[in-house]
């Protein structure tokens, strides 16, 4: 099968767990045992669960470092400028979960209730819910194998109580295209997402990987709907000359977005005061107003709306 390791004879196999190449495989007993072929009932339970959630969208990359952390969490709080909309946060980035401390909540306790795990709030129309709430410490590292993660991405969707009246879910992804994103892909194949943001820099190591991440998304049938180029050139405050301190050796995203007939939703420059704000925990889009990147992100916000 094109899509599965070399020697997997795959899940739909008469052969599934019984070859020498499953040998080994920590999912040889399930695949042996048919199980593997047959859908999970927890897609058709997190798809009624979501039901309400008028607008659901992934942030991806497959680069680490690039941003996507500081995109999810500008995305949300711009969604949450509009005080009629309810807007979720999940991140689900388990091995470094970076939302709590960029979103000015880290520390905060998750309450389990008869109707699942309460979210935290940080706004009156802004509610976040991470792995790194349920860690004894921010600096505690998650050694977890893939099935561990695979279950805990399984039980935010299952069993995070949004409420009845969510409009947004944005999702922040960790970088890869490997067990976390085929969990997200799987579970939320019948959910109805509206589609991916890829985020990139512009160096070609960067661009690479991103390519791989819309590979990624043609298989798995993720819509995409845009790519967004973060850090792409410094815009000094004083003189406010802008310097390209990564040079885009191949035309950076917005090339990319080109060969890929993928739309190019814009550049984010870079801002130290967005990096002091992301340290500090605090709302960069109400408290720097006037600042390119306040305006690409609620331009961004209503273009999605």
């Amino acid at each position: 099968m094109e899509d599965v390791p070399e020697h997997c004879p795959g899940t739909q196999s008469e052969k599934a767990g019984k070859e020498s190449a499953c040998q080994g495989c920590p999912n040889q007993k399930i695949c042996s045992s048919g199980e593997a072929s047959l859908p999970d009932p927890a897609i058709s339970v997190i798809a009624a669960k979501l039901s309400g959630v008028k607008k659901k969208y992934l942030v991806l990359s497959g680069k680490g470092g690039v941003g996507k952390s500081t995109v999810s969490t500008l995305l949300s709080r711009a969604f949450a400028t509009k005080n009629e909309l309810n807007v979720g946060l999940l991140d689900v980035d388990i091995c470094g979960p970076s939302v709590p401390r960029i979103m000015g909540c880290e520390g905060e306790i998750v309450h389990q209730s008869g109707s699942g795990w309460s979210p935290v709030y940080v706004d009156d129309n802004l509610c976040v819910m991470s792995v790194g709430f349920l860690l004894d410490s921010p600096k505690s590292a998650v050694i977890w194998r893939g099935p561990r993660k695979n279950a805990l991405i399984k039980q935010f969707l299952t069993e995070v109580d949004w409420g009845t009246n969510l409009d947004i879910l944005v999702i922040d992804t960790p970088p890869g295209t490997s067990d976390e994103h085929l969990s997200i892909a799987t579970y939320l194949s019948k959910a109805s997402v509206d589609g991916a943001i890829l985020v990139t820099t512009p160096q070609d190591v960067s661009i690479l990987d991103v390519r791989k991440e819309i590979d990624f998304c043609k298989k798995t049938k993720i819509p995409i709907i845009g790519i967004v180029e973060n850090m792409s050139v410094f815009v000094c405050p004083k003189c406010k000359v802008a310097s390209e301190l990564f040079p885009k050796t191949s035309g950076g995203g917005e090339a990319l977005a080109k060969e890929f007939e993928i739309p190019f939703l814009g550049r984010i420059p870079i801002d130290p005061n967005l990096a002091s704000t992301c340290d500090e925990g605090t709302n960069f889009i109400t408290g720097f107003p006037d600042s390119a990147t306040t305006q690409f992100m609620t331009d961004l916000a209503s273009k999605l709306l």
